[in-house]
C-alpha cells in the first residue's frame, strides 16, 4: 500500500468512527509532514515528561491545556512548523472531501492553527508515553504506560 494510499485508509477509519475524534487523528497525521529533528524532539519530549510528573500523576488523561502538552507545543513552535501544520492540514481536508465527517473536522482544524498546534503536541505526548522504548519510560521515572 502506497503512502497515499494508508492516507486514503486512515481518512477513511475517520470517517467511519472507527478512530475515535477526528481532531487529534488529524493534527498528528497532519503533523508527520513536519521536519522536526529527531534529537530536538526527544529532548523537548523528556522536558515535557518532567513537567507531566511534576503536576501529578503522570498516567492522568490529557488534554490540549494541560501544561505539559503546552510546553512541549511552545518548546516545538516557529512560524514555519506552524505554517507546515496549515499546509498539511489543508492537504487532508483536500483528500477527505468525499467523506463529509472527516472533511469537516479537517477544514475545523484548518480554521484554528493554535489548536491544530495544541492537539499535535498532545499526541506527540501521548505517542511518547505509550513508547516502546524503554529509556523513554525510566526517563520520566516509570514504565510505558498505556495512554
Amino acid at each position: 500500500m502506497t503512502a497515499g494510499a494508508e492516507v486514503q485508509a486512515l481518512l477513511a477509519r475517520l470517517e467511519t468512527g472507527e478512530l475515535g475524534d477526528p481532531l487529534p487523528v488529524l493534527a498528528y497525521l497532519a503533523g508527520q509532514e513536519l521536519e522536526l529533528p529527531e534529537r530536538e524532539l526527544n529532548e523537548t519530549r523528556r522536558r515535557t515528561l518532567l513537567v507531566l510528573a511534576a503536576g501529578g500523576d503522570p498516567n492522568r488523561e490529557l488534554g490540549v491545556d494541560d501544561p505539559a502538552v503546552k510546553a512541549l507545543a511552545a518548546d516545538l513552535f516557529t512560524d514555519e512548523r506552524r505554517a507546515r501544520l496549515a499546509a498539511a492540514i489543508d492537504e487532508l481536508a483536500v483528500l477527505a472531501r468525499d467523506l463529509p465527517r472527516t472533511r469537516d473536522a479537517a477544514l475545523f482544524l484548518a480554521g484554528d492553527a493554535d489548536l491544530a498546534w495544541r492537539l499535535l503536541a498532545l499526541a506527540l505526548v501521548a505517542e511518547e508515553l505509550g513508547s516502546d522504548d524503554p529509556d523513554a519510560g525510566e526517563q520520566a521515572g516509570n514504565g510505558p504506560s498505556e495512554g
